[in-house]
């Protein structure tokens, strides 16, 4: 079903828990069901249950042709994997698929992609592969050792989660090397985990709780701790940050619109 293009102007006023003092967060739900969600540069696209594509544009969802079950905005562009985990990529309005095959993709990094295959191996293409003369060869996918179920990449870091829900930091990732040096598990459990085009970096419990990670700084990319976003009723499955405004779907797919304070 396509979402409807208006706005339900309901405000709700959310708590952000950070390092023990309140900040406020000014919400509105908007019409419309989503199961994924992902923003950045400014740019917010998502996927419903029937694997439609919308973007969000001048305060309405429009709908873009083709078919994805995940979609991915950033730095290296508009990226997405369909039902059978096919890799595509947006090039002046139309999907060109890639070679390659990933159950779930991000552009957040530095115009590198990043994102995990159906057995959990993870994967990673640097900026070189990304230029538009490399569209019609094989890009040269970097297999990075381990397993997750969700990899994310930002300006500063790389994240993951596996099926245990550990959570996983990568040191050295870096525009032309994606590959980066090494693991370090980091205290806690999420199920999904996002890092914004700032750096900041969000996830979701299985629970449904939703986190934020804190002193994350250009010296210390890996910050210190974790806080929780109040859900004020609510639980989540998915979430994604950029440009100051917090973008969460509930379990069952409303969207909320955060301005974070």
């Amino acid at each position: 079903m396509m979402i409807r293009m208006r706005r339900l102007q309901v405000f709700l006023l959310l708590q952000l828990l950070l390092t023990g003092l309140s900040s406020a967060m000014l919400c509105v739900e908007i019409l419309g069901c989503l199961k994924q969600i992902d923003v950045g540069n400014g740019q917010v696209f998502g996927v419903n249950d029937a694997d439609e594509i919308f973007t969000w544009y001048e305060n309405s969802w429009t709908q873009i042709d083709g078919a994805l079950k995940h979609v991915t905005v950033g730095p290296a562009g508009v990226w997405g994997v369909n039902s059978n985990n096919n890799i595509y990529r947006l090039v002046g309005g139309s999907w060109v698929q890639m070679p390659g095959a990933l159950k779930q993709i991000d552009a957040g990094g530095d115009q590198f992609i990043s994102g995990v295959n159906a057995q959990d191996d993870i994967f990673c293409l640097s900026k070189s592969g990304t230029i538009p003369a490399k569209y019609q060869t094989t890009p040269p996918w970097e297999n990075i050792e381990g397993k997750l179920k969700y990899h994310t990449c930002g300006p500063l870091s790389c994240w993951g989660v596996n099926s245990n829900n550990d959570i996983f930091y990568r040191w050295g990732s870096t525009p032309d090397s994606c590959k980066g040096s090494r693991w370090q598990q980091v205290e806690g459990k999420l199920s999904m985990i996002e890092v914004g085009s700032e750096g900041t970096v969000y996830g979701v419990t299985s629970q449904g709780s939703v986190f934020r990670r804190e002193g994350i700084t250009a010296s210390n990319p890996i910050g210190t701790s974790w806080s929780q976003v109040d859900s004020c009723g609510y639980t989540f499955k998915h979430v994604s940050y950029d440009l100051g405004i917090l973008w969460m779907l509930t379990t069952n797919g409303k969207i909320l619109k955060c301005n974070v304070c």
